[in-house]
């Protein structure tokens, strides 16, 4: 047995005793792919599954911070633990998390059963990292009775979180029909539930009413409005729309109540099954492309790095598409004699 496998038993352990310093430092471990990482990711799921994942997303500003603070709060009265990954912003600097919208998380600090933890987006098409997820099953495994997920809030991009989490709230800033039309542009249909944040400012009601139209407008079939979702790949799910004003606590009872709805809808209707699916066949992707992306570039190196390629393309010695079939080649060449080497597949 290796030191690192050893290592990764002795925080495995640790982990699923209770320890929030090794959950702490498994995550960490994520975040830094470190040698070894997937083995310990490997050994929580064995313990993971349990926990009800919940996304949190919309655009900047729509108070999605203090909404989780206040979720949090609300939970921990009910007894219940409560994991947090708030996804960051990436420094230009150090790729690491920007951690301002932190401070507006205060009502549970001291509290160790809300276990909160910054990841940078590092740059991922849709707010998430690809350790995002795992980060999500570490809290699961953990023992966390709730792990909420709060993304950037960068509109369409923000998709991804359907990735991470089995109900998906997006926040609607109030007064502004605008939002509403940005919201369509592809964010819209990821919606389990619809929160109208801030609803004591003026336009909520108009807001309420337009969201309210365009879920009614996606129900009377596929044809009537593309944006709002496609019912029948939701189970019969018709998205709820909420009230709430986090900064006074308002309506987030309520939406507690719709986000536990959603969950025993998944469970009756079969739909979280096929949600676990897909979101797992994600995974399995999003793990291929670091794998193949690891082996483009260990070969690129052995060809004295992208640099020196690009150069040569620059003299018009090489042409950018012969130098990609020239590394792929291996890359197939190995492909091609494991499958020539391995026995056939039964039918």
């Amino acid at each position: 047995m290796t030191s690192g496998t050893a290592g990764n038993d002795d925080l495995l352990e640790r982990v699923l005793a209770g320890d929030h310093r090794a959950l702490a430092r498994t995550i960490s471990r994520i975040e830094d792919r470190a040698p070894g990482y997937r083995e310990l990711v490997a050994g929580l799921y064995d313990h993971a599954g349990t926990a009800d994942v919940i996304g949190i997303t919309g655009s900047p500003g729509a108070g999605k911070s203090t909404l989780v603070d206040k979720l949090a709060e609300t939970y921990r009265e009910q007894g219940k633990t409560v994991g947090i990954v708030a996804i960051d912003p990436a420094s230009p600097f150090t790729g690491g998390s920007v951690l301002g919208d932190r401070i507006r998380m205060a009502s549970t600090v001291g509290d160790m059963d809300v276990f909160v933890r910054s990841m940078s987006a590092r740059g991922a098409l849709g707010g998430l990292s690809a350790a995002t997820t795992e980060a999500v099953t570490a809290m699961d495994a953990f023992g966390k009775d709730v792990v909420i997920v709060e993304t950037v809030g960068a509109g369409q991009n923000e998709i991804d979180v359907v990735k991470a989490a089995d109900t998906v709230a997006v926040l609607v800033p109030p007064g502004s029909g605008d939002s509403v039309q940005t919201l369509k542009a592809g964010i819209l249909e990821i919606a389990d539930v619809f929160v109208v944040n801030k609803a004591d400012r003026e336009g909520s009601d108009r807001t309420v009413r337009e969201l309210r139209e365009m879920i009614e407008l996606g129900e009377d079939g596929p044809d009537a409005s593309p944006d709002a979702g496609d019912l029948e790949e939701r189970g019969g799910w018709s998205p709820p729309i909420v009230e709430t004003v986090a900064t006074e606590g308002e309506g987030v009872a309520d939406l507690m109540v719709a986000f536990d709805d959603h969950q025993r809808h998944l469970a009756e209707s079969g739909d979280g099954a096929r949600q676990a699916r897909r979101r797992h066949a994600e995974q399995i992707r999003t793990l291929l492309r670091e794998d193949v992306h690891g082996l483009l570039e260990e070969e690129l190196a052995a060809r004295g790095g992208v640099e020196e390629l690009a150069e040569a393309v620059r003299r018009g010695e090489r042409d950018p598409y012969a130098v990609v079939e020239e590394l792929l080649e291996p890359l197939e060449r190995r492909l091609a004699e494991r499958e020539a080497g391995s026995p056939e597949p039964p039918r």
